[in-house]
């Protein structure tokens, strides 16, 4: 049995957004668009699912859409990675699988991370919350039981919004 999950509140006059990845060819067309999206250079994407729904396999296919080359590798024992694009915009990518201690949040300076410029994706970030800000926009990743995965969008801020609209098909 699967437990419920909280969505965030909707933004303004937005509906979630739910589209379907039938492959990870579509995972890749999706997060392409996505990365063409000018305002996502100085969002906060939230990425939720059960282990092995796609939030990494999505999270490369982003970063290579925005010019990262060389290896993409998951931050689960990191927390987090740094990225950089080929015009020198920052992204940083958590994962707070194994976070467990709030301090770990000061002592390595994630406060200051989330407050500058930059592109964040967090995965797990129900393990950090209270300590991180509203998300723009929450990706929910479920896997179906024809391996499809089901994505349901929600903004959660104006600029959240500005991104699913660029994103409606």
């Amino acid at each position: 049995m699967t437990a419920l999950k909280s969505h965030p509140p909707i933004v303004g006059n937005m509906p979630p957004l739910e589209i379907y990845w039938s492959s990870e060819s579509d995972t890749s067309t999706f997060a392409s668009r996505m990365a063409a999206l000018p305002g996502l250079h100085n969002a906060y994407i939230e990425l939720h699912g059960d282990l092995g729904a796609g939030k990494t396999t999505f999270v490369r296919h982003l970063l290579r859409g925005l010019g990262i080359t060389g290896r993409v590798k998951s931050p689960t024992y990191a927390v987090v990675e740094p990225h950089e694009t080929p015009d020198g915009r920052a992204i940083w990518h958590f994962d707070f699988y194994r976070f467990n201690d709030p301090q770990e949040w000061e002592d390595a300076g994630f406060r200051d991370l989330f407050a500058a410029s930059g592109l964040k994706l967090a995965e797990w970030p129900e393990k950090a919350a209270g300590l991180l800000p509203p998300a723009d926009l929450s990706l929910t990743i479920d896997v179906l039981p024809n391996d499809t995965r089901r994505v349901r969008l929600v903004a959660s801020t104006p600029l959240g919004l500005e991104l699913m609209e660029g994103l409606h098909p």
